[in-house]
């Protein structure tokens, strides 16, 4: 039998796939919360890395930009792509 490991994550996921907008790449996300997001690119990064992304959310008054920074907790290759785990520092949402 497997021990489970303890939850580390402070806010509830939501399974999702919206673009990501990075500097040197894009990717799509699997799922995103309020601290943190999970996404598959093809681009490298290393973790603890500072990384700046964006992502289009649809709201009632229409479409805006989450602009966010983070910093990077886990990498996780598969194939020609890599999932990207970030723990989100600063968000700001803008006009899209």
């Amino acid at each position: 039998m497997t021990a489970k490991l303890p939850e580390k994550r402070r806010d509830q996921r939501i399974d999702t796939t919206r673009p990501v907008f990075l500097e040197n790449a894009t990717g799509i996300t699997r799922d995103v919360s309020a601290s943190g997001v999970f996404f598959w690119t093809s681009g490298m990064y290393a973790l603890g890395k500072s990384i700046r992304f964006s992502m289009q959310v649809q709201r009632p008054e229409g479409n805006m930009m989450l602009k966010c920074r983070g910093n990077v907790v886990r990498t996780q290759p598969r194939g020609t792509h890599v999932g990207v785990a970030v723990a989100i520092s600063q968000s700001v949402m803008e006009p899209a």
